[in-house]
């Protein structure tokens, strides 16, 4: 008989970890999830504030094409049906994104998708013979040679800038491969056939998720857990940073992380949408967001009398702060191959979710990895 007391200790309570602990829990494994933070959800967690649920770590929008995950998700709670069509605010001028039609005729003025195309044709022309022969160096020439000039400098260049916090010459052109030009009059973000929020919000997804599993919030792994683990639990599923884990012995990674300035407005509609991407340099942060938009339409937004939005803010990643967004330049990527070498050669331990592998992913992507483990 065994003498641990748990199947699988699950460190951090985000899409990775509670959708394991579900997986794990109805095949009758005993699991404990813990987390540093002092609530349950890693960055889909929301808070409700004027009735409102606030991303609070931005907004998360779930999109897919992969039926078994869309219907997973729904067993769990059932989903509305929002629709991701942001807006970019250019030096007070504003554009529809996706690049559609929309954005094209507020551009250009084109009423046509001929029109359009040709525009595209010619200003990317341009940029084709600046390279005289040679491949994109950098972002800066990747994306002009995609879309042109006007697009480039209006909608790409300053907001990529603020993104990143480096100069577009100075990033690397695989970091833009393609970007999508749609010559029909569609402001759906995504081309996914299934997109929603969870009604009620992203809280109900990981209840639902966790009912039945032990979960204690608070809680440091490294202080608390790191050198004992085996003695508590046969196997370990680990979703924080993968460099962390293995106590930086090759070097540390680089991250980009985000903050937000969030507010309440003494207004049913602050902005019309729920996100509103600032391309230019002229406002310090990359997007504002309204989160009711998520979840309240047509009257119900006038229905609750006043709105919260968030000011989003990208910043290079110190220590003490929430890593996000891994830096896929190439000493990065070098670097997490061999740190994921490490990883797979440690006994009885499952790497999750985008810090431990080091990787940008979409929610409905952790979730299909998990329901296709085959090992839970």
């Amino acid at each position: 008989m065994k003498n641990e007391k748990y199947d699988y200790l699950i460190v951090g309570s985000g899409l990775f970890g509670a959708t394991f602990a579900y997986r794990a829990t109805k095949a009758d494994k005993k699991c404990l999830v813990i987390d540093k933070r002092p609530q349950l959800g890693g960055n889909v967690y929301c808070e409700n504030v004027e009735g409102i649920n606030v991303h609070k770590y931005g907004a998360h929008i779930f999109h897919t094409n992969n039926k078994q995950v869309w219907n997973f998700v729904n067993s769990i709670v059932e989903f509305n049906r929002y629709t991701n069509s942001p807006i970019a605010n250019y030096k007070g001028k504003l554009y529809n994104l996706p690049f559609n039609m929309n954005t094209f005729y507020q551009m250009w003025g084109v009423t046509t998708p001929a029109e359009a195309q040709a525009k595209i044709d010619e200003q990317k022309a341009a940029a084709v013979a600046a390279l005289n022969g040679r491949e994109p160096a950098n972002l800066e020439e990747q994306a002009l040679t995609l879309v042109g000039k006007d697009i480039f400098e209006k909608l790409i260049k300053e907001y990529t800038e603020k993104q990143w916090g480096r100069n577009c010459k100075d990033l690397p052109a695989f970091i833009i491969k393609r970007l999508p030009v749609r010559l029909v009059f569609d402001n759906n973000y995504f081309n996914d056939r299934y997109q929603g929020i969870p009604i009620g919000g992203y809280n109900k997804l990981i209840d639902g998720l966790l009912e039945g599993v032990e979960t204690r919030t608070g809680v440091d792994f490294f202080a608390e857990y790191k050198d004992n683990w085996r003695n508590i639990a046969d196997k370990l599923v680990y979703t924080g940073a993968i460099d962390e884990y293995f106590d930086y012995k090759l070097g540390k990674l680089d991250w980009r992380t985000v903050s937000f300035k969030t507010r309440i407005e003494n207004t049913p509609d602050y902005q019309g949408n729920a996100v509103v991407n600032y391309t230019s340099h002229d406002q310090p942060f990359t997007r504002i967001i309204e989160h009711k938009h998520f979840e309240m339409f047509g009257q119900t937004v006038y229905d609750c009398p006043k709105t919260v939005v968030s000011e989003e803010y990208s910043t290079e990643y110190k220590d003490g702060m929430e890593p996000y967004y891994p830096v896929n330049d190439s000493r990065n990527n070098a670097l997490a191959d061999e740190y994921r070498k490490l990883a797979s050669a440690e006994k009885d331990v499952v790497f999750g979710g985008r810090l431990a592998q080091y990787k940008y992913y979409d929610m409905a992507p952790i979730i299909e990895q998990v329901l296709c483990l085959s090992n839970v």
